[in-house]
């Protein structure tokens, strides 16, 4: 299997944004929030341009501060946008948004690197960072649509433990739907990526069961946690 990847030119990558540029068109035709998908467009171009310069860097680093430091970062960031959509009630929510995705992102992360994979060193950025980003990411989804969900229920005056019930049901949803349709109807981003730079596939879809595992656990035990939290802060509920 040729183990190279195909270099991507600046107009194929251009053009890669048409289906976004329809997107775009019709949230415009709609009055569907097009300044809020532009900025999340031209901030996603920014960051990943500049952390494939950072990433280097990072993969060249042989101190395990560097890859703290970039964990706890992914932490507090991921912990902030997770609770993006309770508006005013933002400020409020996100230390236990901060206390539930770190806790569960350190934890399993450290599960996989050291127990499930076995990484040497164990702080070696080829692994903790791509990993861990998957782990927090996992997190901040669940708990992001829980924190939303557990809101409206209880704005609407549900009982505590129905819309605690219904707010983890629906953390739950995105995460249920990839174990359904994996391997059927899509190749998930890690094992094509593996794919493409010329790994069995056996050992590409190895490496995608943990990841899969992962993030249901990930997601599951972060909204719990959560919730958990917020059902028992004062005046929360």
């Amino acid at each position: 299997m040729n183990g190279g990847i195909l270099e991507i030119s600046l107009p194929g990558l251009a053009y890669a944004f048409l289906p976004a540029m329809i997107v775009l068109l019709i949230m415009w035709r709609w009055q569907a929030g097009t300044g809020t998908a532009v900025y999340a467009m031209l901030r996603m171009l920014v960051q990943l341009f500049v952390i494939g310069y950072v990433l280097i860097y990072i993969f060249d680093s042989d101190s395990y501060w560097v890859i703290a430091g970039v964990l706890t970062i992914m932490i507090v960031v991921a912990s902030w946008i997770a609770v993006r959509p309770l508006g005013t009630m933002r400020r409020r929510s996100w230390p236990n948004a901060l206390i539930a995705v770190g806790i569960t992102s350190v934890l399993i992360l450290a599960l996989i690197t050291q127990v499930v994979i076995g990484v040497e060193p164990w702080f070696s950025p080829r692994y903790v960072v791509p990993l861990g980003g998957m782990v927090v990411t996992g997190a901040m989804n669940a708990v992001s649509l829980a924190a939303e969900r557990f809101q409206s229920e209880t704005a609407r005056d549900e009982p505590v433990p129905e819309a605690l019930r219904s707010a983890f049901k629906t953390a739950l949803i995105p995460i249920t739907n990839m174990l359904f349709a994996v391997g059927i109807v899509s190749l998930p981003g890690m094992m094509t990526g593996q794919i493409l730079s010329g790994v069995s596939p056996l050992i590409a879809a190895k490496y995608q069961i943990i990841v899969m595992a992962m993030f249901f656990g990930t997601g599951g035990i972060a909204a719990a946690i959560y919730l958990e939290l917020e059902s028992h802060r004062p005046g929360g509920a």
